[in-house]
């Protein structure tokens, strides 16, 4: 649905030029939500604004449901008619909410049905029909300044939604939210993803966003795409940074002659006595150094870092009864995984 082919933004200034994007190749599947994270400064605000041709890309090509919008920019009247028609149908939620102080909440809604030329009671049945659909329906005639953060989020969603869109593109789209209202708006995207059948793509620095709803996830890095992949892949991925950083778990060797283990549990695997069976199985004292649980997808996820008494060496028959339940194993420390990458 959403496909970029070495994206690459240069922004030029005082003869300074600084890259925010440097070859970027992304693929979004139709019906997912996609999630990209990163720190400031990591190229993802570049990124989804280059999607739908808010900044124009130096170099590379974006396409969406198969159209290439790059061939369209600047290319005269036509193609940008063609440009604005494909634009019209990528809808966008803004951090900060962007909306008119001076409208109504219904007003709001109907701002890009106006700039489409809609009617004005087509406008209104499909303002009503979207703010009953982000829960807000009794909000029409209120202003922005009379609403929560949550709520506003909410009219910015519904505004987004007025072209029919088959992409939502999020730009840090909870991150001026507390905690609650988070969720109640990454419950509405997720809702929403599953009802219209819309691609969503989001950018956040927050991991848990990534947890709540993304179906698949890419790490940004100085204007570069250095993970990606779904989650539940990525959660399989030995060395993932992503999956260490949705599931972060800590603790080191009580001692030299210890082999430390972070293992990932998915699915039926993290409900099993897998740990004790182990413990049993080869009469083993096993000390737990950290876990973390959660959902993800519907699915149970956990890792847990472990400690079994002597070197890798004199681990590999247990370590391997970990393998065969299903688990994904990470050695911890550089010299162990060395020995792990040879056998």
């Amino acid at each position: 649905m959403i496909t970029t082919s070495g994206l690459t933004k240069v922004y030029r200034s005082r003869g300074r030029e600084v890259t925010a994007l440097d070859g970027v190749d992304l693929h979004v599947r139709e019906g997912e939500v996609y999630g990209v994270i990163g720190q400031s400064g990591a190229g993802k605000s570049s990124l989804i604004r280059c999607v739908n041709l808010l900044e124009r890309p130096t170099a590379g090509t974006v396409t969406v449901a198969g159209q290439d919008l790059t061939a369209l920019a600047g290319r005269g009247p036509r193609a940008g008619r063609e440009l604005r028609q494909a634009r019209s149908r990528i809808g966008m939620v803004f951090q900060h909410f962007n909306l008119l102080s001076t409208r109504t909440v219904q007003d709001n809604v109907e701002l890009p049905l106006e700039i489409l030329g809609t009617s004005g009671k087509e406008r209104s049945r499909k303002a009503l029909e979207l703010l009953d659909l982000v829960g807000l329906a009794d909000k029409a005639k209120a202003y922005p300044a009379q609403l929560s953060g949550g709520q506003k989020q909410r009219v910015g969603i519904a505004r987004a939604l007025a072209g029919d869109p088959k992409v939502l593109l999020s730009d840090e789209a909870t991150s001026a939210l507390d905690p609650e209202t988070t969720r109640s708006i990454l419950q509405l995207l997720r809702d929403l993803n599953r009802q219209l059948g819309l691609t969503v793509l989001l950018i956040t620095h927050e991991m848990d966003v990534v947890k709540s709803i993304c179906d698949s996830a890419a790490l940004m890095e100085n204007g570069r795409i250095v993970e990606s992949g779904t989650v539940s892949e990525l959660l399989a991925t030995p060395g993932s940074e992503l999956a260490s950083a949705l599931f972060p778990v800590g603790g080191e060797a009580t001692g030299e002659d210890r082999t430390v283990l972070d293992v990932t549990f998915q699915g039926e695997a993290a409900t099993q006595p897998v740990i004790s069976q182990l413990s049993r199985t080869y009469n083993i004292d096993i000390s737990i150094l950290g876990a973390a649980i959660d959902t993800v997808g519907g699915l149970q996820v956990g890792r847990m870092r472990i400690e079994l008494p002597g070197r890798y060496e004199d681990n590999v028959v247990p370590v391997g009864f970990l393998r065969e339940k299903g688990l994904q194993i990470d050695v911890v420390g550089e010299s162990q995984l060395v020995k792990e990458g040879a056998k």
